[in-house]
């Protein structure tokens, strides 16, 4: 096939410029080897294309046919290449980001700025969920890459962490008390505690890690965003387990307090995942790039 379309580019040059000689010219070619493509077309198709002149060449009643669909053929092969270009380039395309809401608002809000003012004329589509949609949009190709919680355990799914971040627990007016000593992780679960629910996967990394302890929890509340796990807590309806990088504007103000405890659940990562079988688009490396080197 790809011989072939090389024979119909010069067939179109030569329909065009009504010329073998002009078509040479045009196509950088010696007017003996255009000939000899034109008669190895018509010779392959077993049909005449060009009435042949002293004055030049015009098109047959079957060459006229086959020059109006071959043609509109190689100009869509070239707007075809101008298009990946254009994605190579990123002046058009769209980008699919998965992102939990928790972290798109503390996390990746800057980034999604900075990308969409370097390239303003990619799309950007952002989907929500926990960290297993997330990984089941990507494996689907709902989305180019996903940006959530760490630990992953998928051998699918290539990981880039970008952020290490802290889980603690923090209260309200009414626990103040419990302020004057760090607790023991036995003694926190004896107060009513605020949680997300059990499908997040920060959850499950604190959760495990106070079995790992030998500690139960039985949560007084299981909630689905961040911001109500800070609400609650700050209207003491509990203490409530939370990302501490994401918290800071309640502690810095007053508006909540941090539990100290005599283990400090060890720190976890935020980053970047894509699938490990396909290569990422140009626009999805740019803006793996941007989180990287913003670090």
């Amino acid at each position: 096939m790809a011989g072939k379309l090389d024979l119909y580019n010069v067939f179109c040059t030569v329909g065009k410029c009504k010329s073998f000689s002009k078509a040479a010219k045009e196509l950088f070619m010696t007017q003996p080897a255009v000939s000899q493509a034109i008669r190895q077309l018509e010779k392959e198709l077993d049909t005449r294309l060009f009435n042949r002149t002293p004055k030049g060449v015009t098109l047959t009643n079957e060459g006229s046919i086959l020059f109006e669909y071959i043609y509109s053929a190689i100009n869509l092969i070239d707007v075809a290449e101008e298009k990946i270009l254009e994605f190579k380039n990123l002046t058009t395309g769209e980008l699919k980001v998965g992102v939990g809401d928790t972290i798109s608002r503390y996390y990746l809000l800057p980034y999604l700025e900075a990308f969409h003012n370097q390239y303003p004329n990619i799309k950007l589509k952002i989907e929500n969920g926990t960290t297993f949609e997330l990984c089941s949009l990507l494996k689907s190709g709902e989305v180019d890459i996903a940006v959530c919680n760490f630990p992953i355990d998928d051998p699918a799914l290539e990981l880039k962490a970008c952020l290490h971040v802290h889980d603690t627990f923090v209260c309200g007016e009414k626990y103040k008390s419990l302020l004057s000593k760090p607790l023991s992780l036995q003694e926190l679960i004896t107060q009513p505690l605020i949680f997300f629910e059990r499908k997040s996967n920060s959850r499950r990394y604190v959760e495990d890690y106070m079995l790992s302890k030998g500690i139960n929890i039985s949560p007084e509340f299981e909630l689905g965003s961040h911001d109500l796990l800070l609400e609650f807590a700050k209207i003491n309806l509990g203490i409530a387990c939370v990302t501490k990088e994401f918290s800071l504007d309640y502690l810095n103000k007053g508006l909540l307090y941090e539990v100290k405890l005599k283990e400090e659940i060890p720190k976890r990562e935020i980053g970047v995942c894509f699938l490990k079988s396909v290569p990422l688009s140009p626009a999805s490396t740019k803006f793996v790039e941007i989180i990287e080197n913003k670090q």
